[in-house]
């Protein structure tokens, strides 16, 4: 009995040892896995699917890097067929360098532009991807001036000042009746079985704020057409920069509204939130899956380069202007208020159309009324500002001819947003009011253009 009783806690000691050596080689295994070594694991991963060049593989990580270089470019550059236009950038600034003729250097420059800012639209429409839609809406609307805002500085500074004023005027008459009116007009005719709705609020804020514009600049034309200034030549100017401060104010008190007040009830920039009731209601069905093409970091790197080839070339386009119109024969008002919006507007036309197609009508809205509010409310007010510090003498006076422009403008287009729909009639009604507006230019002969290019 004793020595049956020895066998078995002999046995017994045998398993405990056993079982011992396997937890111990189980500790051990797991020993193998702690959380820091599966964190160094991941940021390894990682590292290497960001491109970065780590010590352990300097190869690999450099032809990753190359990869997505090279997968970058290809998106941006070559992805689209309007990017063949790009040549003509360099091609403006040889012949400039080889011949001077400036027609030719204003055309090609013109050119070199329109796909600049086309992409220049591109790489901010991919940076919404990672920002909000109404934060993502106002990048959008200010990346997309940004070429107009860069002409009217070099043209300020060489004391074009009514090229200045012609040019922002034009870009906020091309994004009311020629933007809106082709977003309006191709989402009509992609969705005919049905009329287009928006937000209804947002489009009355903007309207407002165009009206408190054109207000701004019917009181410096007024006081100078009716010679009732106290100090004859100041007042004006006095008034102008006045203005343009208070208008910097509301434009602010706007953005902080937008972004931080009521957001439910305005956000004209919305892609998922006010769509989404309408889909509901209209059985409109969306891609909500996409996703974006090119990272955040690429997405500013390419706003960074193409903003500044943009930069260079729109000094040989103000360079060029007043011989274009001499070789051409056209008038500079034409070519201020028309041509040159035009091109600086691409990027605002292919989103706005774009959106209209997918009917995200509030997107196309906030592109074409937001980029006006913004050009009205901050481009001009801020032209002021930098021409007060450059010691031009900057106005809000835009002439008569020009605000009553404007003035037409803005209740034409706030009457066709009055009911929140839309259709390819009202977008076909826009675009024909501005071919008026461009065939009244191409016959209007701005008397004072050569007085206000010499003032200093």
């Amino acid at each position: 009995m004793d020595i049956k009783l020895q066998l078995e806690g002999a046995e017994s000691n045998l398993e405990m040892g056993s079982l011992d050596d396997r937890s111990m080689h189980e500790f051990e295994d797991e020993s193998l896995f702690t959380p820091e070594a599966e964190s160094e694991k991941i940021q390894r991963v990682h590292g290497l699917q960001n491109g970065s060049v780590s010590g352990d593989f300097p190869s690999s990580g450099n032809k990753i890097l190359q990869n997505s270089v090279c997968r970058s470019i290809k998106t941006v550059v070559f992805s689209n067929k309007l990017n063949l236009l790009m040549p003509f950038g360099p091609l403006a600034i040889m012949v400039h360098n080889l011949t001077g003729h400036k027609g030719w250097v204003f055309f090609l420059s013109l050119l070199g532009i329109t796909p600049l800012a086309e992409r220049l639209g591109y790489a901010t429409e991919q940076l919404t991807f990672f920002t909000g839609a109404t934060v993502g809406g106002l990048l959008n609307a200010t990346f997309g001036n940004a070429t107009e805002l860069i002409i009217s500085i070099y043209a300020l500074k060489s004391g074009m000042i009514r090229v200045v004023q012609l040019s922002l005027l034009g870009s906020i008459l091309s994004n009311m009746l020629l933007v809106l009116g082709c977003a309006f007009f191709c989402g009509g005719l992609i969705c005919c079985k049905k009329e287009q709705v928006f937000n209804k609020a947002s489009a009355v804020v903007n309207s407002g704020l165009l009206l408190m514009a054109v207000m701004g600049l019917v009181f410096p034309a007024v006081l100078h057409y009716t010679h009732t200034e106290v100090h004859f030549g100041k007042s004006e100017l006095a008034l102008s920069r006045f203005s343009s401060c208070i208008m910097l104010v509301a434009y602010g008190a706007y953005l902080f509204f937008q972004l931080r007040g009521q957001t439910e009830l305005y956000v004209p920039l919305s892609e998922d939130e006010n769509q989404t009731g309408n889909d509901a209601d209209h059985g409109g069905n969306h891609d909500d899956n996409e996703a974006p093409e090119i990272s955040k970091w690429e997405s500013l790197i390419w706003l960074a380069i193409m903003t500044a080839w943009i930069s260079i070339l729109s000094q040989y386009v103000v360079d060029a202007i007043e011989g274009a119109s001499a070789s051409w024969n056209i008038p500079i008002s034409f070519i201020s208020v028309i041509l040159l919006p035009i091109v600086g507007n691409a990027a605002e036309h292919a989103s706005a159309i774009m959106f209209a197609m997918k009917d995200k009508l509030d997107i196309s809205l906030g592109v074409a009324i937001g980029s006006s509010t913004q050009i009205s409310m901050f481009g001009i007010p801020f032209c002021v500002v930098i021409g007060w510090i450059m010691g031009r003498p900057m106005d809000l006076n835009f002439q008569l001819f020009e605000t009553a422009t404007l003035f037409i403008t803005v209740i034409v287009v706030a009457f066709f947003l009055q009911e929140g729909t839309s259709n390819y009639f009202k977008g076909l009604m826009l675009i024909l009011c501005y071919l008026i507006v461009a065939a009244s230019f191409f016959v209007h002969e701005d008397p004072t253009s050569d007085d206000n290019q010499v003032k200093t």
